[in-house]
């Protein structure tokens, strides 16, 4: 694209976004000043990285956005990265979901309940949902059979931005999660059940004969001490297990001095399995504080990150990044990039974040003139001096995507490239966090340890991908020149041709793309797969891009042939690689459908073989988890829409209820559980609702969700 004209460009914060000729978003950057920023995209091309000038190459358009100041600039930079995942922006693509525990305070009888953490928005009242946890009923209101409260089946209601919610972790091992949640209440007695059957229960449930439960639901407890028994799960959620045991000490004494021997043996058990619980856990930091530790190490074919999470001065857990491609001279956009789209999608922020080495510290200088190099200093790495800095360093420097580092050529610097700290990001995350958050260097040798043991960490992370690039992998097996990195996998489900469900989902990079996840309804299948393929096959090339590298279809050669078809007709023959993926078969020609069958059979157009894929190979087990994720997906929609089915048919057994009024009220509510919770009013709003028919509906509806 040719230069634009400086004088048009705006001299506040903003985002700047390069675009190709058909609209699409190929880089996001961020500026403190816009002009000075975008006028070192347009020097010599032999001062830019190699990375700029292929960008370069390909943008047509340049679009700017003005802000206030340079926090809503980050903001706003975080959040277009997010929604075009652009190609030369480092992205983080993270698939995992945390857990952690929410304890809500604004209530008379908290519950502690297992949350997933959603990369997305910021908690803390900013509009964020999170999977509830610990919500299934115990015994009691299945009469008393005592099967134990799951902490972990997640459903996804919005948070209050007013509520008193207090989360801690994150626990990156959902098991390590459940084991301390199960503890905890085995320790302190608190309400397992959700807060609809804690309004409706009328006895106690077994956790109550167990002594593992006070039964606010029905019996009378006082809210102060349930309020103490909440104040000391605080303190242990909160690492503060010494002052905990403190405590509880002191209450035994107090108690057996009082010669009440049974609560002062009931506080020496508690005491007991505190110190056990406290045992198991991995102590780090003599002092009681949250810190995360970042590491960083370059391994064959790319560079990787660790992340350590130390909460209450015990290691909670960790989490390790791979960005195939990448250097040690890319280091620094990595770890601007990294800080910026985590934090501000993370649920929880510590007080204190700990780097390898601080990015304000890199003394980075581009002279006027070309044979003048350029030198970067990293403090940490390699004696502490990296040497002469490559172009593509220096470019990624300019082209920094996150916006703590923000080096742009000044038009009066004489060529010294103007350097930003982390302020920005500091000062935004303390906003958010509602307490001071600080992005330093390590301070002693403990927290040097810990930095270099994220390190190590991500250098072992680093070697097992490098030897494992499935995407690059996964090019070779189907014999096409790049890399297979998004797939796009497919499969029917239904109950004799009733609730017709197509499940899609996504992988890139060789990990889910849930936000991409897609489901297709088909009323009219009639039980056949292959005219449910079809028609879904033309439903997604009306949908257009993004197109996959590969389609996987879940079936056969038959399948395939179908799939293969309808696109031919939509005129998309060769747009992506077709395939499918088959049952291995018996000695009888029998599908094998035993557990841990890795002799699946991958099918491609034009070939009457399965591809020559060794039973137990990489490549393979990847689709065949693939097509686990689909099949899961596409049963889990159509057991939905059949139960939905079948709880559409409940309201015409209600006496006076027909099919037009059951129609009005699917129209205006979603599901029988909005219909029980809406108000009078909302219900008369309903033609043809009166008194008489929300009274009948609500006693129908009761005994529905009792049920």
């Amino acid at each position: 694209m040719d230069k634009p004209e400086l004088s048009s460009i705006p001299l506040t914060p903003g985002v700047y976004l390069f675009k190709d000729g058909d609209g699409k978003v190929l880089y996001v950057g961020k500026a403190k000043c816009l002009r000075k920023r975008l006028s070192s995209y347009f020097r010599d091309e032999s001062l830019l990285p190699s990375k700029t000038r292929h960008m370069r190459a390909r943008a047509e358009n340049l679009e700017t956005i003005s802000t206030s100041t340079e926090n809503e600039a980050l903001l706003l930079e975080s959040s277009l990265i997010k929604k075009h995942r652009p190609h030369y922006n480092i992205l983080l693509r993270d698939d995992k979901e945390y857990s952690l525990f929410r304890l809500d305070l604004g209530v008379d009888f908290p519950r502690l309940e297992i949350v997933r953490q959603t990369r997305g928005t910021r908690a803390g009242g900013k509009g964020v949902s999170v999977a509830q946890g610990g919500g299934a009923d115990a015994a009691g209101a299945r009469g008393g059979k005592g099967r134990e409260a799951s902490p972990s089946r997640p459903s996804r209601p919005a948070r209050s931005g007013k509520d008193k919610a207090r989360l801690f972790g994150p626990y990156t091992s959902g098991r390590d999660a459940r084991i301390t949640w199960k503890a905890i209440h085995k320790i302190f007695p608190l309400r397992r059940c959700s807060d609809k059957s804690f309004k409706n229960r009328t006895r106690p449930c077994l956790y109550h004969h167990m002594g593992q439960c006070p039964a606010p639901c029905v019996l009378e407890v006082a809210p102060a001490e349930y309020a103490e028994t909440t104040a000391k799960v605080l303190l242990f959620l909160q690492g503060r297990s010494r002052e905990l045991a403190r405590t509880l000490k002191a209450e035994m004494l107090e108690a057996s001095e009082a010669l009440n021997f049974e609560k002062a043996a009931a506080l020496r058990d508690q005491i007991r399995a505190i110190e056990n619980t406290v045992e198991k856990q991995s102590v780090v930091l003599e002092h009681e504080a949250d810190l995360d530790f970042i590491g960083l190490s370059e391994g064959e074919g790319g560079l990787a990150l660790g992340l350590l999470f130390v909460r209450g001065g015990s290691l909670l857990g960790n989490r390790n990044y791979f960005w195939p491609g990448l250097t040690l001279d890319d280091a620094p956009e990595l770890l601007a990039s990294f800080l910026a789209q985590y934090y501000l999608q993370a649920e929880t922020v510590p007080p204190r974040i700990v780097l390898p080495w601080n990015p304000e510290e890199c003394a980075f200088v581009v002279s006027d003139g070309v044979d003048s190099p350029a030198s970067l200093s990293i403090p940490g790495f390699t004696g502490g001096v990296a040497g002469e800095a490559s172009d593509d360093l220096r470019g990624d420097l300019a082209d920094n995507a996150a916006g703590e580092l923000q080096y742009g050529l000044s038009e009066d610097s004489g060529g010294i490239l103007e350097q930003g700290g982390l302020s920005a990001l500091e000062a935004l995350l303390s906003d958010e966090n509602g307490s001071p958050v600080r992005i330093a260097v390590p301070r002693n040798d403990t927290e040097e340890r810990l930095v270099n043991m994220a390190s190590a960490n991500a250098r072992e992370h680093a070697r097992q991908k490098g030897q494992q690039d499935m995407p690059a992998m996964l090019g070779k097996v189907f014999d096409v020149p790049g890399r297979i990195e998004r797939i796009e996998a497919v499969d029917v489900s239904h109950t004799s041709g009733q609730a017709t469900r197509v499940g899609m989902v996504v992988f890139e990079g060789g990990k889910p793309l849930r936000e991409d996840w897609r489901n297709y309804a088909f009323e009219d299948g009639g039980g056949d797969d292959y005219t449910v393929l079809a028609a879904w096959a033309a439903r997604r090339a009306e949908s257009g891009p993004p197109w996959p590298d590969l389609l996987l279809i879940d079936g056969g050669r038959g399948q395939l042939a179908v799939v293969f078809r309808a696109f031919e007709e939509k005129g998309l023959t060769g747009a992506f690689l077709l395939a499918s993926i088959a049952k291995a078969r018996d000695d009888d020609g029998h599908s094998d459908r035993r557990a841990g069958n890795v002799s699946d059979r991958i099918f491609v157009p034009g070939r009457s073989n399965p591809l020559n894929l060794k039973p137990g190979a990489p490549e393979l087990l990847f689709l065949q988890h693939v097509r686990n994720h689909v099949h899961d997906f596409a049963i889990g929609r159509h057991r939905k829409a059949r139960s939905n089915q079948a709880l559409a048919g409940e309201l015409n057994r209600i006496p006076g209820f027909g099919q037009k009024l059951a129609r009005e009220l699917w129209a205006r509510f979603n599901s029988l559980h909005e219909m029980a919770s809406a108000s009078d009013d909302e219900l008369r709003a309903v033609p043809g609702m009166g008194e008489q028919r929300i009274r009948a509906l609500r006693e129908h509806l009761a005994l529905i969700i009792n049920e």
